[in-house]
């Protein structure tokens, strides 16, 4: 096994303990927090949730391209998850997070350091997930070249 292939095979095991660290973590602010998830948290479950068994299946087997529908999930969840970001912290969204469903959007169970909500949490985590699955396909690329 080259160093090169054992590196890529580190960064997707980090990939894939990225994705299981953000379901727990969902999984801990609604089971154990008692927080409800609104209607944009729910979205952004549904397209994390599968990355911890899409990259989990990718590092047992070794290959990145896998993993392919993770970067697309992770590229969807970038977006749902900046705009509920955003639905909470600008003030001309604001209005829109009210009427999101039962529990609004703009509801912000947590922010640390005026800052770091849930779905700031989400927004991280999908751009870490993203970036690194990006730069494995980019230094493949350039290794095949």
């Amino acid at each position: 096994m080259s160093d090169k292939q054992s590196k890529q095979e580190q960064v997707l095991f980090f990939i894939w303990a990225q994705s299981l660290v953000a379901t727990l973590g969902s999984l801990f602010f609604s089971e154990i927090m008692n927080f409800i998830p609104c209607e944009l948290c729910w979205y952004q479950r549904i397209l994390m949730y599968p990355l911890v068994i899409i990259y989990g299946v990718a590092v047992i087997k070794k290959d990145i391209k896998v993993g392919f529908p993770g970067i697309i999930l992770s590229g969807i969840g970038i977006v749902v998850s900046g705009y509920h970001y955003l639905i909470q912290k600008l003030p001309s969204l604001n209005e829109a997070g009210a009427s999101c469903g039962i529990v609004p959007c703009n509801v912000e169970y947590i922010n640390y350091f005026g800052f770091m909500t849930i779905p700031f949490l989400a927004l991280a985590a999908f751009i870490i997930i993203f970036v690194l699955h990006l730069t494995l396909i980019l230094q493949q690329r350039r290794h095949n070249q």
